[in-house]
């Protein structure tokens, strides 16, 4: 149980006296407002505070954070208001308690939505000031410890949330000490048989090694020694229990697998030496090709520097090495933490601080695509990936990407603009598909096109939250645009009806109508009639009442002579059949589905024929002239069974410049089989061109377009 008396004893070695007196006023006031509260343990809550502050005095933390620790939770938890902080402590305490204040005023629908809004408002404040994500991972750093308290059901939802949460943000922040006692803490409270069964088995394995370990560690010294090298430090590397588990897990791996490497870890003074010693390791044991990594030259996203080298070892054991300064080590220990009261008063950050600036910069960037903070959490999940690759620009800047990044990753990472436009890449100057996952040490360069769009099949294989927010955002906008502009037309057309014509509508009549229809603007009154959620009749008939017109309905014939014109560039509200593929040149309808916009049918396709006379679901279409675009056509084909037929049909359609989106085929005796192919074309003359090229083809039987028909 930690005391003041021990907090004020860390303090005292390196605050100043006036410093440790705030620190005790914000002790006596945390203190007076818990008053008699306890913990689940038992313990006076203060203790937890407390507890939270020693964690950050042992890292050596300012002021201004050990009191804002020892106050976070007066806000959430007691009658103390965030008025009161600010009154007494000043701002600078007062927003870092506010950062990782629970939203506890706000009703939520369901506990997944209070912890994303409060996830989010923990990064909001984060970006403002990095303090605020120590002092919450040093509270959760204390919960996890004292986490036995609780129910079952309780430990595994804290559990959970510290796995793929906090401590991917501790190494993300390059925080390795936090992050590995979360991850071990986390495993054990979510997993508890398997921790205890690996924790047993780790332990008997080293008991057998040690041998060998002592052997290695000899020859490392001694070799070191001829070496000249002085002043190096030795010391083994053991993997902690989760890092084991998911190797296990994800890799597929035995554990005497995972066991049978060694690790050592070898700390030096000065740069230089490290690359010394690296070769003296490497005339000492083979090394292994393509297991070396220099995170010296090119660090990790969270800062992280180190060599990194596999050896074989005495008896063919593999060895993992990493080669590394003191001042490396220790930035590998405590990332953005490193050095925080040096790096304070000379008013700077270190590199660690300055990238997680960086990172929270792209966050918030996501916050602003992400239409909800369910959505918002996902994508930095989905960011926190602990593997990274490195790629080049083609002026030699380093960009740093998750594993399995890519070129379209890669496009985003550079500028949300350059994300939307790009339409080609090249990696070491050759072409290649934007869905190409990248591999660290390659030059990429993107193509944009001023015209250019987000495609949605890029959410299929990006994996950056970045990309995935902007391209979700686009998206959407797009789609909002698209059904505005769609409904406006829908609703100009249906007014016919009532023999009105739009150009007699003002924006106070619309403006009443969106008002009644409790709907914020006429944008999206006419965004609701496009995506199909509000029919377009009804508004028509609200206008003409507002208007305080009769309705003259016109005649079939009259409404069929205002068709809707479907062009080609709604490709998010306006949908193509699969059921008839209609295609320019085509006789067609629309069926109106909510949510979804307007599918596009032929007009005398079955589906389409129920629905002809119900108006608020059917709309007559034609299409726009000259419109361009590709459009899909399944054709029916039979074909003499012999070699080289089908290879035949599919260089016909190649040759009318055609391609084929997908084809089936079987056969229907020994001699003939059939074949079911889908094909782009542009329009009902390109098609007519194609099948003149199949039917000119000797194996070819019978070449039909398929149409639905009505069995009735």
């Amino acid at each position: 149980m930690t005391d003041f008396n021990t907090l004020h004893d860390e303090i005292n070695q390196y605050l100043s006296h006036e410093q440790v007196k705030s620190v005790e006023k914000a002790y006596h006031f945390a203190k007076k407002a818990h008053g008699v509260q306890a913990r689940l343990t038992g313990e006076p809550y203060i203790t937890h505070p407390l507890a939270v502050a020693q964690i950050l005095a042992e890292m050596r933390m300012d002021a201004p954070t050990i009191m804002a620790a020892i106050l976070h939770d007066v806000v959430e938890d007691t009658e103390v208001k965030q008025a009161d902080i600010l009154e007494t402590f000043g701002k600078e305490v007062a927003d870092l308690v506010d950062g990782v204040t629970k939203l506890t005023q706000i009703h939520f629908e369901n506990h997944a939505q209070a912890q994303a809004e409060n996830f989010r408002k923990m990064v909001m404040a984060m970006a403002t000031d990095i303090r605020v994500i120590l002092v919450k991972l040093a509270d959760r750093l204390h919960n996890m410890r004292t986490l036995a308290c609780l129910p079952p059901h309780k430990r595994r939802r804290i559990s959970l949330e510290t796995l793929e949460i906090f401590a991917p943000i501790a190494n993300r922040l390059g925080m390795h000490a936090f992050r590995v006692e979360l991850e071990d803490l986390g495993f054990a409270a979510y997993y508890p048989m398997r921790y205890r069964i690996l924790k047993d088995a780790v332990a008997k394995a080293r008991g057998n090694r040690q041998e060998i370990m002592d052997m290695i560690n000899l020859q490392i010294r001694d070799a070191l020694k001829k070496a000249t090298v002085s002043s190096a430090t030795l010391g083994s590397r053991g993997k902690h229990l989760y890092s084991i588990y998911k190797k296990m897990l994800e890799r597929h791996l035995p554990f005497s697998e995972i066991m049978d490497v060694y690790g050592f870890r070898i700390i030096v003074y000065k740069v230089d030496t490290c690359y010394r010693v690296l070769g003296v390791l490497h005339s000492l044991f083979k090394p292994f090709t393509q297991r070396f990594k220099d995170y010296i030259a090119i660090p990790k996203a969270n800062s992280y520097q180190s060599l990194h080298t596999t050896l074989f070892g005495p008896y063919g054991v593999p060895i993992e090495v990493q080669i590394r300064t003191e001042e490396m080590h220790k930035m590998a220990e405590n990332g953005i933490a490193a050095h925080w009261l040096y790096k304070t008063e000379k008013k700077g950050l270190n590199e660690a601080q300055s990238r997680a600036k960086e990172w929270l910069k792209n966050i918030l960037e996501m916050d602003k695509s992400s239409k909800n903070s369910l959505e918002f959490i996902e994508n930095v999940k989905i960011d926190l990936f602990p593997d990274e690759v490195y790629v080049f620009t083609p002026k030699g800047q380093i960009i740093e990407l998750p594993a399995g990044a890519t070129l379209v990753d890669f496009a985003y990472a550079i500028h949300s603009d350059i994300g939307n436009t790009c339409v080609a890449a090249r990696i070491d100057r050759r072409l290649s598909p934007l869905s190409t996952p990248l591999i660290s040490g390659q030059q990429v360069s993107i193509v944009t096109a001023p015209g250019a769009r987000p495609n949605p099949a890029w959410l299929n294989f990006v994996v950056t939250g970045k990309a995935r927010s902007k391209i979700k955002h686009y998206l959407k906008k797009q789609q909002r645009e698209e059904s505005m502009d769609l409904g406006k037309r829908l609703v100009e057309k249906t007014l016919h009806i009532y023999g009105l014509h739009f150009e007699e509508i003002t924006e106070s009549t619309l403006q009443a109508i969106a008002n009644t229809s409790r709907l914020d603007s006429i944008g999206h009154l006419f965004e609701e009639v496009g995506i199909g959620n509000r029919p377009a009749l009804l508004v028509a008939k609200q206008i003409a009442k507002e208007l305080d017109e009769p309705a003259r309905m016109e005649s079939g014939d009259n409404q069929v002579a205002h068709p809707l014109i479907i062009k080609s560039t709604e490709g998010l509200v306006t949908s193509f059949a699969k059921c008839c593929h209609p295609i320019p040149g085509d006789h067609i309808g629309g069926l109106i589905k909510m949510g979804q916009g307007i599918e596009v049918h032929m007009l005398h396709c079955p589906t389409l024929e129920s629905y002809l006379h119900q108006p608020d679901k059917y709309v007559t279409l034609s299409w726009e002239e000259n419109i361009e675009g590709d459009f899909s056509v399944e054709l029916k084909v039979d074909l003499v069974n012999r070699r080289g037929s089908l290879a035949g049909l599919t260089l016909a359609i190649s040759e009318a410049e055609s391609n084929i989106v997908h084809l089936r085929a079987q056969e229907s005796d020994r001699h003939h089989f059939h074949v079911d192919v889908t094909i782009s074309v542009r329009n009902r003359s390109h098609l007519a061109r194609i099948l003149l090229k199949i039917r000119k083809r000797k194996d070819v039987i019978r070449v039909v377009r398929y149409k639905p028909h009505n069995d009735d």
